[in-house]
């Protein structure tokens, strides 16, 4: 059963990924990706729209390597900031960035991370988003990351994986730590 599907499956092309739900592992997820497609040579292109408040593992990282292009356009978590204008505006110029790169074919994998939480806030029209995506180069793959992503975008996507929360050391008292969650 299992190699007849293997034998059917035969379609060459760029396939979206969406990591959503409550649990931990999404962006650590798309990141594995990114690590992955570098092994294959790829060139690769990282939005971060949400998170910039502090320096990650993540970028620090994949800074290292040329063929990543790597963007951390955002202000912090949304329950750090309280102006609406300020972080609509951080998401179009960081929509503005991803969407030249979905529009690139010299990038063979895009990371969206956090994208979800910016389509749920309305700070972008998920029309935009997915018009965008549906135009991009044919071979480019594509993960979008982030909690509450939207319908419009779970049924266009190729995979989606939705992580669930069991437990989280948060809720015992134990701060965030670098290399698991910074």
């Amino acid at each position: 059963m299992i190699d007849a599907r293997i034998e059917k499956a035969q379609e060459e092309r760029g396939v979206l990924v969406v990591n959503t739900g409550h649990g931990k592992g999404k962006s650590t997820a798309g990141f594995g990706m990114v690590a992955r497609a570098l092994g294959h040579d790829m060139r690769i292109g990282v939005v971060q729209f949400i998170k910039g408040a502090f320096s990650t593992g993540e970028e620090a990282f994949f800074r290292r390597f040329p063929e990543v292009d790597y963007h951390v356009m955002g202000e912090g978590f949304t329950w750090e900031t309280q102006n609406r204008e300020r972080d609509i505006a951080a998401a179009e110029a960081a929509w503005a960035q991803a969407a030249k790169m979905l529009g690139d074919a010299r990038y063979d994998f895009v990371l969206l991370d956090e994208l979800n939480i910016v389509l749920n806030k309305q700070y972008l029209p998920v029309a935009t988003v997915l018009e965008t995506l549906q135009a991009r180069p044919p071979m480019q793959h594509v993960c979008i990351t982030g909690r509450h992503a939207p319908e419009a975008l779970l049924d266009y996507a190729d995979t989606v994986t939705w992580m669930e929360l069991r437990k989280h050391a948060f809720k015992a008292g134990v701060k965030a730590m670098k290399g698991v969650e910074l």
